[in-house]
């Protein structure tokens, strides 16, 4: 059995009548940080986040912090970082800051923070005041942002084929435009386009941690998150006091062994996401084909039939799209609708059955914005491709990307073809001075939870693995479910696990695998412990 300590409660609450997200900007000042690899120096004290509601009515807490862009110019230039908060719901026993990181790249944690709360498990949300944040290049912090108006930026993406490329001329059209991005970003912001990497959040993050008065760190981050989760720790392994990481990016395969050499392979094909992301489309078939189109709308009455019927569908597409609905289009829109179970697979199976009937399909639906002065900031693709390529070598020959292809799709079908391009704007891209190498393995002064799911389409569960074996002192707890992450797909077990790491320090035992999530695919939503009954996370634990 592990434990860890509690962090002290910090009692400072200062709200304010109006907010917005740049109100109380606060610098925060320190020391000089070494580069990848080294340990930080003493650090100054740092002066605490001036929090104001973010608008009248929310439940959200905003502020400003300001960080300087360059960690080895700390006099520099700085950017600013756009934070919310929600307070513990349960001050009297509050132990600390819970940091959250969405994923992404390029989620803004301002916005995916609120909108995901409530999947947060109940003790969780009692005992810690959970903050997320804009990571520097994204969303609300302090941008990149290649193009001069909206419309610049629309004519851009119009300029390549949606999804992926199919033939010669559409290949052509999409290295055409990330070459012209590259060009952009350059001219517009070069210093920013080289200062956005994941060893530069992770320091970023170090600040915040100090801002809210943490002696360490307490933290879940989800898909990209891992990475920075593990950047974070070994940049500052004293600093770690609990780290949940959920649903794993491989360090070797992100880094590429790091590796400065141009890669053969491009990230996600290092990362295994065309054979993971392959094997929970054909999971997806094969239940929807197991039940009835009550349930599961794209269902032919039998697993075989409906992947006949799939195979059927996407030929069609490809030479006979129904409105903007192209093979690429749709395979995209496919691999996005597989990241939450309910309701994403049930409409997924509605749009997919639209189109095998020449219908075109009703959008999928988004949450509602949440109480944040800016809900919905520009998050166009320069702000992913910044850090994902700047951070993860990929090859720069447009002609491997389809040799690549062919092999992927072999492995993984479409989805092997939707993650072949998924780095296309790499080709010219160029790699940040500051990205971090490694090494994985530096001691911890506390041990982390890695967990993985079994059909993820992203991240797959042996990278999971691959996680658990790099750092220096984790456990892996594994969920023997469907889609990306277990936050988003929420199983009262896992839950229970992470509550009682996160609040007491107690890891699961070696090889606990949680069974099954509460809302299995083409099910009927129904209580299961946790946030479905308001009842807390640790409800129905098995393990």
């Amino acid at each position: 059995m592990h434990r860890i300590r509690g962090v002290k409660a910090d009692g400072r609450r200062r709200t304010a009548v109006i907010a917005a997200v740049v109100a109380g900007s606060t610098v925060l000042t320190g020391s000089n940080l070494t580069w990848a690899g080294g340990a930080p120096t003493p650090a100054a004290s740092v002066a605490p986040l001036d929090w104001s509601r973010c608008v009248p009515g929310s439940e959200f807490d905003c502020a400003t912090a300001m960080v300087p862009l360059d960690y080895s110019k700390p006099g520099g230039r700085t950017i600013e970082l756009a934070v919310v908060r929600r307070a513990a719901t349960d001050p009297r026993r509050r132990i600390g800051t819970l940091f959250f990181n969405p994923g992404g790249p390029g989620g803004p944690g301002t916005v995916q923070m609120p909108q995901n709360y409530e999947r947060f498990p109940r003790e969780v949300r009692e005992r810690f005041d959970i903050v997320s944040w804009d990571p520097r290049g994204i969303g609300n912090s302090t941008a990149m942002n290649c193009f001069a108006s909206p419309a610049e930026a629309a004519e851009w993406n119009a300029s390549k084929p949606a999804g992926f490329p199919v033939d010669a001329k559409e290949r052509t059209a999409t290295f055409a435009a990330y070459k012209d991005l590259a060009r952009r970003c350059e001219q517009r912001d070069p210093e920013l386009m080289r200062h956005v990497s994941t060893s530069d959040t992770a320091r970023d993050l170090d600040r915040l941690r100090q801002a809210v008065g943490d002696p360490q760190l307490t933290y879940l981050g989800i898909s990209y998150g891992t990475i920075l989760a593990a950047t974070y720790a070994n940049l500052f392994p004293d600093k770690v006091r609990a780290m949940v990481l959920d649903g794993n990016w491989d360090p070797q395969a992100w880094t590429n062994h790091g590796s400065g050499d141009d890669a053969r392979l491009t990230s996600f094909i290092r990362l295994r996401s065309d054979r993971s992301g392959g094997a929970t489309v054909d999971k997806f078939l094969s239940l929807c084909g197991a039940t009835t189109t009550a349930r599961c709308a794209f269902s032919a009455g039998s697993p075989e039939a409906t992947r006949k019927k799939f195979d059927q569908l996407m030929q069609r597409l490809r030479k006979h799209p129904v409105g903007d609905w192209t093979y690429a289009a749709t395979v995209s829109d496919i691999m996005n609708g597989l990241y939450v179970v309910h309701p994403g697979w049930t409409d997924l199976a509605g749009r997919l059955q639209d189109l095998w009937r020449g219908r075109v399909p009703e959008p999928p639906a988004f949450p509602p914005p949440p109480a944040i002065p800016n809900p919905s900031p520009y998050v166009g693709e320069e702000q992913p491709t910044s850090v994902l390529c700047g951070d993860s070598p990929n090859p720069r020959d447009p002609a491997v990307y389809p040799v690549l292809e062919k092999g992927a799709a072999a492995r993984g079908g479409d989805a092997g073809r939707h993650w072949t391009w998924a780095t296309a704007g790499c080709t010219y891209w160029p790699l940040s001075p500051d990205r971090y190498r490694g090494p994985w393995n530096k001691p911890t002064a506390h041990p982390i939870l890695v967990i993985g799911n079994a059909y993820d389409p992203s991240t797959p569960e042996s990278a999971a693995r691959a996680m658990a074996s790099e750092l220096a002192d984790a456990r892996l707890l594994t969920l023997n479910g469907y889609a990306h992450t277990a936050l988003l797909n929420p199983s009262s077990c896992i839950h229970a696990h992470e509550s009682r790491y996160l609040i007491d320090g107690v890891l699961p035992p070696p090889g606990t695998t949680c069974q099954e999530q509460d809302t299995p695919p083409f099910a009927t939503p129904k209580p299961s412990g946790g946030i479905a009954t308001g009842g807390g996370g640790l409800a129905g634990s098995t393990s």
